[in-house]
């Protein structure tokens, strides 16, 4: 399957197709679940997930994925499986993709409460063998690289933001112990199960800062309206307080970096993110810390 290798809409079904067929399923009447990084579906005849790398700069993330995939499901932590039978990740033409098994639909929502939980277990494991160090802004900076239709000076500005924000954040000195961390900690990536909910999506995942994944509920409260009684409740539940440590307002940056330039590579396949994008990039640039943001859908 020749591509451009990025998404679009209309060869969304193509490569769902195309993974489908390499793997023996059936994509008839697929569910798209999700479409920003990744397209996520939920197929109707299998009881699977194919997730599709959305960027061709983001494809080396893949391989990471399936082994933190793995050493989960070899320490029992309550985190989606991989589709057993199957090599992965599943590479065809310009396209990476990995098959999940699906949890059944459970209606209890997450609480915070269960994020803080997942993630001591998470951050108690061992140190998995060449998981890549924390690096927080090189999926912002491969991004920019990948911008479409965004305009020069914006581009100019993020460049220069993110290298300083850089430098900032490798003058900080972290009070917790390193160790393997999620990367995307938020209550939007944990599913609800019958036996409490389980974590999902390790793009991020790395050796780093546990304080990196206390980070997403606290902006969550400024940027989202999220109730703040939320992230209280995860900061009890772990015993640790990020939005009280010094270095707080860099990884709200950097953070908030990644939240804008998420959707960078398509915006023009995508128009509908347009304008959410360049209204959190107006807020960012004026310095506006307070301005509500809106999800992507």
């Amino acid at each position: 399957m020749a591509t451009d290798g990025l998404f679009t809409r209309q060869n969304l079904d193509a490569a769902l197709a195309a993974v489908c067929a390499r793997v023996g399923v059936d994509p008839a009447g697929a569910r798209l679940l999700r479409f920003t990084n990744n397209a996520v579906f939920r197929l109707a005849g299998d009881p699977v997930v194919v997730r599709i790398v959305g960027s061709v700069a983001l494809r080396h993330r893949v391989h990471k994925v399936v082994r933190v995939a793995k050493w989960f499901a070899e320490n029992d932590v309550p985190a989606v499986r991989l589709t057993a039978g199957i090599e992965q990740p599943v590479c065809v033409g310009d396209y990476a993709a990995t098959v999940w098994d699906a949890v059944p639909e459970y209606g209890v929502p997450p609480r915070a409460a269960d994020l803080a939980r997942l993630l001591r277990v998470v951050h108690a494991l061992p140190e998995l063998p060449e998981l890549p160090d924390w690096d927080p802004l090189d999926d912002v900076r491969r991004r920019l690289g990948e911008a479409e239709g965004l305009a020069g000076d914006d581009l100019e500005f993020l460049r220069d933001r993110v290298e300083q924000t850089d430098a900032r954040l490798r003058a900080l000195s972290f009070p917790l112990p390193r160790g393997l961390v999620h990367g995307d900690a938020h209550l939007g990536n944990l599913i609800p199960t019958a036996f409490g909910p389980v974590l999902c999506d390790f793009d991020s995942s790395c050796l780093g800062p546990p304080e990196w994944d206390m980070t997403p509920l606290a902006v969550g409260v400024s940027r989202f309206g999220e109730p703040a009684a939320r992230y209280r409740e995860l900061a009890v539940g772990y015993g640790f307080d990020v939005t009280l440590w010094s270095g707080f307002s860099v990884l709200r940056e950097v953070r908030e970096l990644k939240l804008i330039t998420s959707v960078l590579p398509i915006m023009n396949s995508s128009p509908q993110v347009r304008p959410e994008l360049l209204r959190r990039l107006r807020d960012f640039r004026t310095g506006d810390t307070s301005a509500r943001w809106a999800r992507y859908r």
